[in-house]
């Protein structure tokens, strides 16, 4: 009866060692999937990141060439209102020349005729 329970004593204990190596087995390749997994997914947050980082770039450069083109069409409008109000300015002096010249040649033609 001993030899038999001794011997059913050594299989249970075979078997309970073969159970916790696979289960080792097991943990181990669970483990390295875990890493994996953890690696790809910095790879990919870095990759993510690293496209946003060039896409924010990108969107500066183009809002700082927008922003100097919206500048220069405002300088061109200024300058462009300051020429009219110089031809304004100009259009009035000629019309008040005009004025007194026709007036002058009025009194000249009024003097020619007496």
């Amino acid at each position: 009866q001993l030899h038999l329970t001794m011997s059913e004593k050594i299989e249970l204990t075979k078997n309970l060692e073969m159970i916790q190596k696979e289960q080792e087995k097991k943990e181990s390749e669970m483990m390295r999937e875990i890493s994996e997994y953890k690696d790809r997914l910095l790879q990919a947050e870095k990759e993510h990141l690293d496209a946003l980082t060039e896409a924010n770039q990108k969107n500066k450069v183009e809002i700082e060439a927008c922003q100097d083109k919206v500048n220069s069409l405002e300088h061109f409008i200024t300058s462009q209102k300051l020429e009219i109000e110089q031809m304004k300015a100009n259009k009035e002096e000629l019309s008040n020349s005009l004025k007194e010249a026709n007036q002058a040649l009025g009194e000249l033609l009024k003097i020619k005729v007496r």
